[in-house]
């Protein structure tokens, strides 16, 4: 047991130098916080940036929106504020639950698609070694550097051979394998972030191969997983090339494809009005989606950025 036997006045002087060096701190603490004259000075110029950037970014896509139920002479909304444009897009040849319905059944099997063969083909590329790997992975990159339009031609016949010309489904693959590069480096650079320690202690603990994929990487790479979806779910749903090569039967056309065919009518005039309808219905799903992934999106592009 100690005795403090140093003088109430020594005590009163590291007492008040104490209490001084606090003051001190949280002075250069207020003189650097963020709510400062110095913080907020020193964060106006990105402010500025980010709010132009935002403008220039969200402008084209709030003007779409209002033109689309502001009058105009030429549409079906000529009088007074109203969804005269959206009727006339509902009401197109098949209808637009039919295109929306065309291009969701597209859009998701492509997302299937891509996930299925990245996440395996990521996995064997990150895990395994094998003769080969690294040439096939460049091939598999090497899809990229081919010009998207010089493929559509030679995969229509392929299609048409196989008996999935005109389809749906045949869409989807074509718009899977444009995918993939992209989707497979994603998924590699992924596992490679997750230490392979994981792998061995689900081993130890009696998984399989497959069962330490579907047990304890996957949940891992949840990030990537979630980026590569949303990419493919975009690329799908807002491709118009492929659609308009692939499918010639108008109730078989993706959303894209049947808005861009709407917008002219009788001797080549512009339907203004409708083609703004329809680029609002297809940017909904777009923002909905990004807004309510964009932190799993973040951490999907900045999992292999910290692989040790």
């Amino acid at each position: 047991m100690s005795i403090d036997t140093a003088p109430d006045s020594t005590r009163s002087i590291v007492t008040d130098a104490a209490n001084s060096g606090q003051r001190g701190a949280h002075r250069v603490a207020r003189k650097h916080s963020p709510t400062s004259f110095a913080g907020i000075a020193l964060r106006t110029p990105g402010w500025v940036l980010t709010g132009g950037l935002a403008v220039i970014f969200l402008y084209p896509l709030i003007w779409t929106a209002i033109s689309s139920v502001a009058p105009r002479a030429g549409t079906n909304q000529v009088d007074g504020w109203g969804i005269g444009n959206y009727l006339t897009l509902a009401n197109y040849q098949a209808g637009i639950w039919v295109y929306l319905g065309n291009s969701v059944f597209v859009s998701l099997l492509t997302v299937v698609l891509t996930l299925a063969v990245s996440l395996l083909g990521g996995y064997a590329f990150a895990r395994f070694r094998f003769p080969g790997k690294d040439v096939l992975f460049l091939a598999t990159l090497a899809i990229l550097m081919v010009p998207y339009a010089t493929l559509l031609i030679p995969l229509y016949v392929l299609l048409n051979i196989v008996g999935l010309s005109n389809s749906l489904v045949g869409v989807a693959l074509v718009l899977t394998m444009f995918q993939l590069p992209f989707s497979t480096f994603m998924m590699r650079i992924s596992f490679e972030s997750i230490p392979r320690e994981l792998d061995e202690a689900a081993m130890v603990d009696g998984c399989s191969t497959f069962g330490a994929l579907w047990r304890v990487l996957i949940p891992a790479v949840k990030p990537g997983l979630i980026t590569v979806g949303l990419f493919a779910f975009l690329a799908a749903w807002n491709d118009f090339f492929a659609p308009l090569i692939l499918i010639n039967d108008t109730n078989r056309m993706t959303l894209p494809l049947a808005v861009a065919n709407l917008r002219v009518q009788v001797q080549g005039v512009v339907d203004y009005g409708a083609t703004e309808a329809g680029v609002v219905v297809l940017a909904l799903p777009c923002i909905l989606l990004f807004l309510i992934l964009q932190r799993h999106y973040v951490r999907g592009f900045m999992s292999g950025a910290f692989k040790g």
